[in-house]
């Protein structure tokens, strides 16, 4: 899956993007303002589309005069759907957090960063996660080293990407918080999952 436009995986062509952006506003956008934030393609293309799908009645075009305003039709059978490919992301990251919030061994802390976390990346980008077992934990532990198999089978499976997952104990983070390139890529930005958020176990650690 495109980690940085995931609706790309079934609207590979400009209408994803597109699509994406009507289903983030609330109200009426110009042809130009659905350009602008979409990012892709020209802005003739852009309006190409926009009257493709308002044929379509996916769209509503709505004539001010000097202007077309394009909207959702949110009353469309196939918005649902649309609605669905936009919250890809959030989802994905729903699923992550409810199957690691079952886990018999909970982390100390669970969550993304990188491209995930960014809102970039591509096809071959892997999901960074970040995982903080507890103290009594060992790394060999069989209960805790199953689960965190399954979580990367889990990502395979959801998204088609590798799972690259970097993990330590709750007292090893205080040696990883004194350098700065990693500190950085885990929280510029990161999402946390589950457990107790990261700056918080920073300023514990730092006392």
């Amino acid at each position: 899956m495109d980690l940085a436009s995931p609706i790309s995986t079934v609207v590979p062509s400009l209408d994803g993007p597109v699509l994406l952006v009507l289903a983030a506003a609330e109200e009426g956008l110009s042809g130009r303002q659905v350009h602008k934030l979409a990012g892709s393609g020209s802005v003739a293309g852009v309006r190409l589309v926009l009257q493709r799908l308002a044929a379509t009645g996916l769209v509503h075009a709505d004539d001010l005069g000097n202007s077309l305003l394009y909207r959702l039709n949110r009353k469309h059978l196939l918005a649902p759907v649309v609605e669905q490919l936009a919250n890809l992301r959030r989802t994905l990251l729903t699923r992550l957090a409810d199957e690691i919030g079952l886990w018999s061994v909970a982390p100390v802390h669970a969550s993304v960063y990188g491209a995930i976390a960014r809102g970039d990346g591509d096809l071959d980008s892997d999901l960074d996660l970040l995982l903080i077992r507890p103290d009594d934990c060992d790394l060999e532990d069989a209960r805790w080293t199953a689960q965190v198999g399954r979580l990367m089978q889990s990502v395979v499976d959801l998204t088609g990407n590798a799972a690259h997952i970097f993990e330590l104990s709750h007292s090893e983070l205080a040696g990883h918080l004194s350098t700065d390139a990693i500190l950085n890529d885990w929280a510029e930005p990161s999402v946390r999952l589950v457990g107790v958020p990261l700056d918080h176990l920073e300023v514990v650690l730092s006392r």
